[in-house]
């Protein structure tokens, strides 16, 4: 298993994984697949420019793209030391092979060494899976908003949680 930073290049298989996850597991993400599926294909390549903002990696396993996962850091100066954990996933026939964990382990080394001090992100409440990963990586839950997406009509609720990052 490859697990590297996402570019440009990247676009077509990060856009087919992002839509299949959007349509295969739509209360787990707060964007939808009717509207994703509608933005062109730049639209994701200058999603998967390196900058300030944001970042993405992906796992490979030969050519596939099986798994990805994304960082988006604050930019005002007060709240620049925070950023964000979005868009993870692991293909579902590539579960259970320690992917979503060496996913998460390199986005949480690489936002150290960037100087964020606090990682935040959600989780679909109920979702155990995901919920034990995020968990068993030292992120802790600090509320749960309730309603925070419905997907046809079916509301669902988000789980806060958080990691400290310490300087290495």
């Amino acid at each position: 298993m490859d697990i590297r930073q996402l570019t440009p290049s990247d676009a077509p298989a990060y856009r087919a994984l992002r839509l299949r996850a959007l349509r295969e597991h739509a209360e787990a993400f707060s964007s939808s697949h009717q509207d994703d599926a509608l933005l062109p294909l730049a639209h994701t390549e200058k999603r998967l420019l390196p900058g300030e903002g944001s970042r993405f990696w992906g796992a490979f396993d030969g050519q596939r793209l099986c798994g990805m996962v994304g960082l988006e850091r604050e930019q005002r100066s007060k709240t620049r030391h925070k950023a964000k954990v979005v868009g993870m996933y692991v293909a579902p026939e590539d579960a259970g092979r320690g992917i979503g964990r060496a996913l998460l382990d390199r986005l949480v080394a690489e936002a150290r060494l960037g100087g964020v001090e606090l990682l935040v992100l959600t989780v679909t409440d109920g979702n155990k899976p995901a919920t034990t990963l995020y968990q068993r990586a030292g992120f802790h839950s600090f509320g749960v908003e309730p309603d925070a997406i419905r997907v046809d009509g079916r509301s669902f609720a988000k789980r806060h949680m958080y990691i400290e990052l310490k300087p290495t």
